[in-house]
């Protein structure tokens, strides 16, 4: 496919990078001392891909269903599949009170590898179960025996198999692809290289331990285009054996280190935060109880951070202050109008000046907390949505502050950023005043051009902090609607979140803790190739399409190459693939390389290698369909297209199209009927399709469309745990002694004389029962052990979701309650088949459960596969 010149896009949140599209290419400030008070505390339902880039800003570019046309380069983009983060199925959670206000995070959080399916294996290191690589003393023409499927958790596959038939393989209702997590930290970690790596002369491949070699003469030939490569006789070898030392030659995963950085403006150092500012940018138009719950959070923040860590603090309103280290006694802000950008002569004045603005926390802790205990309420009589808010332009200011001479010098060097440096926002109302603001009032006659405007430069704002190695992050809160649209570009094009909170308190600390450390690294890309017979149709994720000529060097590189707007444990892109033609070999193979900066400054290039093997059995094929692999995948395309609510109705359909031909294509007519039974190896992957339907991606259960679509953006960048939960709640029920048993998230686990969390990843809920609420003793003893195991559950995830408890009947209950099948409806032999546990409770328990449900129209799971005319599968 030739590549013409595509419309531009933006990068963020639901970035999807389209291999069809490759070459989208003030006055001076016033000292004002602000004097410390005390402290206070029917075409085809499938049409054939387009790839685009999902953004709210392109909307010109259609965005696929499922997958898209290639993108120029030859080279289908493979992914290594290597292991279904599992989940303990029983916990063991001590009793005690709930935790102080929040809990500090640690220093480096990761995701918590937890999985709806109790059979799965514990969260072990990596197994890699053919770390001994067939070595060959020739190139043989014969395929290699099939082995295992290496398990990472930065690799994984929608099966662990690939169907040789391609009109088989391509059926877009199921689809194949990989979820690739370029920042998780590995454990054990990989095995590391402190020289070049050999590649692949022809494609640029790494060589792996699937590689033959000529142990006479130390050539390999490439798993990806076949071509045979020298390696200057470092595989020169007596013996198989001997080679297994290389260590691209034993395991599956690998890291090559260059610690001699090439840019000489950037200097090594020893502390992984030292380099790195964070800037926060406050809101400083709060009402009194915002303040006081935010005050709260700033001073835990400032005792959590790493004491060499170096922040600023900004405050904006009409006007940007930049607070001042440099005074012991006094918290002191340099002053910017906020009506334009900061005029190079203000930046001047304020960056050469005798202020210092970034500082190290060991050296100023007692000053920031001065600072935030200045903090006063505002004090117009002005509604919230109608104060002066000039967020871009203390943006702006942060970034010169970043950018501009450190204060912090050491032996006359200037210490650089190591990996990105961070803006946090905390904002508690729209952005209403100077560049790219939008009016007060919707009802204002320009307002569809101003808020056109302010997309296009807030945009352009987050592009220029990404060129920065600048991530800005916006965590919002209050009732304060923040105008969505307007801010969540800024946030996606610096690589960034948004996030929306209920108030400034617990869930909206924790974040602002975690966000502050959650970076891995800078300059990070993503090299996809896999074998000429894959072929990689659309990627969804945090970044965009890099194009970058290395025919110089390899003369035939066909790999797609993504760049990473940041690069963080928290973070996942979904690939999707297809047979180019029918595959003839007996295996496939892919490799990802992921190159970036870390904390350090060292050069990292991390190579994941993976060989599938191909099958000519469908039912073989089903077999090895990892369901919540498939599922996340399959969600991604589908909330890749939900722009808007209108848009998410048109999903459902979507989800109910995919499930027919699902069962049309791999599943089997029903005797004497027209309706076809759904494959009993997908039994989950239905279960998981029907929570996505109705729930809150493409559900109307959150009530407004900002909430929606922050959700969205947020899930399409997600790591594989936390889309996972987004998609399909786990539901986890108290039993006597702490311990908790998993059951399907169903409405008849809501039994009166228990408790039960339900974790759907940005919420989790406690929902205590009546009987059991009755008993003080029990109740209090049931709801310490749910809230501990809530936060066990997301000690480390970002971003931290909002945790409530209800009692039974409650108002509070809906939320809990619209998040569960209804499967009360089902008869009694069904109700028992997918919910086993019902079988231990007495006829009279059960009669009381079934009578405490109240009669609504939402279709069970059964109702609903029976409305496609599928039979649901038999399990």
């Amino acid at each position: 496919m030739s590549m013409a010149n595509p419309p531009q896009r933006s990068p963020g949140y639901s970035s999807s990078v389209n291999p069809a599209y490759p070459d989208m290419s003030s006055p001076q400030p016033d000292r004002t001392p602000i004097p410390p008070p005390p402290t206070s505390s029917v075409p085809p339902r499938f049409p054939p891909p387009m790839l685009q880039q999902d953004q709210i800003l392109s909307p010109s570019i259609k965005t696929p269903n499922l997958q898209s046309p290639a993108n120029g380069v030859k080279t289908g983009s493979p992914i290594s599949h290597l292991s279904t983060p599992p989940g303990p199925p029983v916990f063991t959670s001590p009793v005690r009170p709930a935790a102080v206000p929040f809990r500090t995070s640690p220093a480096t959080p990761q995701p918590v590898a937890l999985s709806s399916v109790s059979s799965l294996p514990t969260s072990s290191p990596p197994h890699f179960l053919n770390g001994s690589a067939e070595l060959q003393h020739q190139v043989p023409d014969a395929t290699e025996e099939t082995t295992p499927v290496e398990e990472s958790s930065c690799v994984l596959f929608s099966a662990h198999k690939v169907l040789k038939q391609k009109k088989q393989a391509n059926v877009p209702s199921l689809g194949f692809g990989a979820l690739v997590s370029p920042g998780r930290e590995v454990s054990p970690g990989p095995q590391i290289i402190q020289r070049d790596p050999h590649r692949c002369h022809n494609c640029g491949a790494y060589a792996n331990l699937y590689c033959k070699i000529l142990l006479g003469s130390g050539q390999w030939q490439c798993v990806i285009c076949r071509n045979l490569n020298g390696s200057e006789g470092e595989y020169v070898a007596p013996s198989k054996e001997e080679l297994r030392n290389f260590p691209e030659l034993s395991s599956a995963i690998i890291e090559f280190v260059q610690t001699g950085n090439q840019r000489p403006s950037y200097v090594p150092v020893s502390d992984s935060r030292t380099s790195a500012p964070i800037i926060l940018v406050i809101d400083e138009c709060l009402d009194e109880p915002h303040l006081q719950h935010l005050q709260s959070s700033l001073h835990a923040f400032v005792e959590s951070i790493p004491p060499t860590t170096r922040i600023g603090i900004i405050l904006y309103g009409r006007t940007v202050s930049v607070y001042d280290y440099s005074e012991d006694s006094i918290a002191s802000a340099d002053v910017l109008p906020g009506d334009k950008s900061p005029t190079q002569e203000s930046l001047k004045a304020l960056l050469y000046g005798a202020g210092i603005y970034l500082s190290p926390m060991h050296a100023s802790k007692q000053v920031a907390h001065d600072i935030f205990s200045s903090l006063r309420p505002y004090r117009m009589n002005v509604p919230e949505a109608s104060r002066d808010r000039c967020l871009g332009v203390a943006v702006e200011v942060a970034l010169a502050i970043i950018q501009g001479p450190s204060a912090e010098i050491s032996r006359g060097i200037v210490k650089r950023a190591g990996g990105n440096s961070r803006i946090i926002v905390c904002a508690g109302g729209p952005n209403t005043y100077g560049p790219g603001s939008v009016p007060h009032s919707f009802s204002h006659p320009n307002y569809p051009h101003m808020e056109k405007t302010a997309l296009k430069w807030m945009e352009l704002l987050g592009r220029e902090a990404h060129r920065n190695s600048t991530v800005v992050d916006i965590l919002c809160a209050g009732t304060c609607p923040v105008r969505v649209p307007v801010l969540q570009p800024l946030a996606k094009a610096s690589g960034g979140v948004m996030v929306l909170h209920d108030d400034f308190g617990e869930a909206f600390g924790v974040n602002l803790q975690r966000a502050s450390t959650r970076a891995a690294g800078s300059h990070g890309f993503l090299e996809i190739r896999c074998s000429d017979d894959i072929l990689v149709t659309q990627v969804v994720g945090p970044g965009e399409e890099a194009h970058i000529d290395t025919h110089e060097t390899f003369k035939n590189d066909a790999a797609l190459t993504v760049q990473m707007l940041s690069v963080e444990e928290t973070q996942s892109f979904a690939v999707s693939m297809e047979n180019k033609r029918d595959i003839k070999s007996d295996n496939v193979f892919f490799q990802f390389a992921i190159q970036f900066s870390n904390v350090y400054q060292a050069d990292i290039s991390r190579v994941i290698t993976v060989r599938l093997s191909t099958v000519d059995s469908v039912s073989a094929y089903l077999g090895s369909v990892q369901d919540e692999v498939a599922a996340v995948l399959i969600a991604k395309r589908t909330v890749l297209r939900a722009k808007n609510f209108s848009e998410a109705i048109n999903m459902r359909v979507t989800v109910d199209e995919r499930i027919k031909d699902i069962a049309l294509k791999f599943g089997s007519q029903v005797p004497k009927s027209k309706d076809y039974r759904f494959p009993k190896e997908l039994s989950a992957l239905s279960e998981f399709l029907f929570h996505l339907r109705r729930g809150p991606l493409l559900g109307s259960i959150i009530g407004h469309e900002d909430e929606r679509s922050v959700l969205r953006n947020l899930f399409l960048n997600a790591s594989f745990d936390l889309s996972l939960r987004m998609v399909a709640p786990r539901c986890l029920m108290h039993r006597e002694g702490g311990t908790f048993e998993e059951l399907p998230a169903y409405d008849l686990a809501m039994q009166s004389d228990t408790a039960v969390v339900l974790d759907h990843g940005t919420d989790v809920f406690i929902w205590l029962g009546a009987e059991l609420a009755a008993d003080e003793g029990r109740n209090a003893s049931a709801l310490a052990a749910c809230r501990t195991l809530a936060e066990e559950l997301t000690e480390f995830r970002f971003p931290a979701p909002r945790i409530l408890a209800f009692k039974e009947g409650s108002s509070q209950a809906r939320y809990f309650v619209s998040r569960l099948i209804p499967a009360h409806k089902d008869p009694p032999y069904e109700q028992e088949a997918r919910f086993p546990q019902l079988r231990t409770l007495t006829t009279e328990q059960r009669t009381k459960l079934k009578s405490s449900f109240i009669f609504f129209d939402d279709p069970s799971f059964c109702e609903w596969i029976r409305s496609l005319r599928v039979v649901r599968p038999v399990t």
